[in-house]
């Protein structure tokens, strides 16, 4: 009987882990990748519906669409700054936000967007 318990305990735990992962993956979010000196690489996942916080970027950045789909950039009142068409498997160049500005990524679509992002940390 205790025998059983402990597996039923143990399925439950495995159960709430797993779907705690599900839910952390579903979730729009950035994932490190790489950094030095020169730069800062991340993966960026918009979910539908759930766009990215305000933030802004100081430097330039080269942009490569793992999937397609149509960003929306807002600001922090909701207006539309500027939409983007990302096509899956191009490279876009994204120049460093005008200063005191932050913006949200939108995603309006009915999946997710990935995309990794080469920052810049240096202007020349």
């Amino acid at each position: 009987m205790r025998s059983s318990r402990v597996t039923l305990l143990a399925c439950g735990l495995g159960f709430v882990v797993g779907a705690g992962l599900m839910r952390a993956q579903q979730q729009t979010r950035r994932e490190p990748q790489f950094e030095n000196d020169q730069v800062r690489v991340w993966k960026s996942i918009i979910q539908p519906r759930q766009p990215l916080v305000l933030h802004r970027h100081e430097h330039g950045r080269a942009l490569i669409a793992l999937s397609g789909g149509q960003l929306k950039v807002v600001d922090s009142t909701g207006k539309i700054l500027t939409t983007y068409d990302w096509e899956r498997g191009k490279a876009y160049w994204l120049d460093a936000d005008p200063p005191g500005q932050l913006h949200a990524d939108v995603n309006e679509t009915t999946r997710p967007i990935e995309v990794i992002v080469v920052e810049v940390k240096q202007d020349r």
